[in-house]
């Protein structure tokens, strides 16, 4: 059985132990010793990573009563090895999963949620409760979560005496009933758990939840904890910096000055269209009769002024209207109509000749083509 010195104590950095077994697998080789800081992925948590002497720790597992540590070079059995965690990846798993203890114990208890599922990574956590909660739920669920990490209260873990598990309100996605390892932060939570976590919720530092959407019923969250929340809020504070210059407006107005940008937009896009719609309207009153095909060009208009166009061009030819929309070194998008062609049938003769793909109904088809402006008004020229 190996020794599980994270249980006694989760800011184990650096150990020796003795090398009872190395075995070659597939993915590398399997290496179990007496006594391990590395913790195996369980409760949700990644396995560490870190060394072994001068071989590297790709995955940590349980197997029966032993830990196998899943390394890319061998090391000598009954030999003694000193290993040392990728502390900055556990630290950072620990906050966020103590956080998400948190932010569980006090969704039950203020908002009667249960967790029914949850999943850790590096600094992150996504939680999944069985009730929907609104915006400023969540928001009264932070600050809550942040005020237990402000407490600093001990993280206390423990195994219960025989007997004494029933006598502990704690939660659980299990029924269990043996060897179980609680969890207890203060009195915000109490739940039964296999991994390593911060030994006072200050280490925590912040907690961030954000991404509030709707899931089977309830709802799920994203937390950031530690230090992935203040990589979160720099990164948030440098987008606002940013935003702040080109905006001309202090941080605080930002949203504001982007609401006021976003109006002005509208606007000018509102008119942009008109013109456009006027342009067309030019552009379809200097059409003229033909007994064979137009073939139209427009870098800048968009599909519904084509398509007004096409429509315009329609009853004026013989042949097929088409706006093509596109430069040579980008490719073209085109609408195409006619009255006189079957345009579903002549789809697959127009794409083999320019080079393109679509397709659509007998009176009008739409897709793309990489032909150039020359290739496609000679195609054109001889469509009837």
């Amino acid at each position: 059985m190996t020794q599980r010195l994270y249980y006694e104590d989760s800011h184990i950095r650096t150990f020796e132990a003795t090398v009872l077994s190395c075995t070659q697998a597939e993915s590398g080789w399997r290496v179990v010793l007496d006594r391990t800081a590395f913790f195996p992925e369980g409760g949700g948590q990644l396995a560490d990573r870190g060394t072994l002497g001068a071989a590297n720790v790709l995955d940590v597992h349980l197997a029966g009563d032993g830990i196998v540590h899943v390394t890319d070079a061998p090391l000598a059995p009954g030999s003694t090895v000193c290993g040392t965690l990728d502390w900055d990846t556990r630290f950072r798993r620990m906050q966020a999963h103590s956080a998400e203890h948190i932010v569980s114990g006090l969704a039950h208890r203020l908002h009667g949620c249960e967790n029914v599922g949850f999943a850790c990574g590096d600094g992150e956590a996504t939680l999944d409760f069985d009730r929907e909660l609104t915006a400023d739920e969540v928001a009264v669920l932070e600050r809550a979560a942040n005020g237990a990490v402000f407490a600093n209260v001990p993280v206390h873990t423990f195994f219960p005496e025989p007997g004494a598990l029933p006598s502990y309100d704690y939660r659980s996605k299990l029924e269990l009933t043996e060897n179980v390892r609680l969890v207890q932060i203060g009195d915000y939570d109490l739940c039964a758990c296999c991994a390593p976590h911060v030994a006072a919720t200050g280490e925590i530092g912040a907690i961030r939840l954000d991404g509030l959407m709707r899931h089977r019923g309830g709802v799920r969250l994203h937390l950031a904890a530690g230090w992935r929340a203040y990589e979160d809020a720099r990164q948030d504070f440098e987008n606002a910096r940013r935003i702040s210059g080109r905006l001309s407006a202090p941080r605080e107005a930002t949203a504001d000055a982007v609401e006021r940008f976003m109006a002005e937009l509208q606007e000018v896009k509102t008119a942009l269209t008109a013109k456009k719609r006027e342009l067309t309207a030019c552009r379809a009153a200097a059409l003229t009769a033909t007994d064979g095909s137009l073939c139209l060009f427009d870098s800048e208009t968009d599909a519904a002024a084509a398509r007004e166009l096409v429509n315009a061009g329609v009853p004026l030819c013989g042949g097929a209207c088409g706006v093509f929309m596109g430069t040579d070194a980008a490719g073209y998008r085109y609408i195409i109509g006619s009255r006189t062609l079957d345009l579903r049938k002549e789809a697959a003769r127009i794409n083999a000749a320019l080079s393109g793909r679509g397709g659509g109904k007998s009176a009008m088809i739409e897709g793309s083509c990489r032909a150039s402006r020359a290739e496609i008004e000679a195609f054109f020229a001889q469509l009837h």
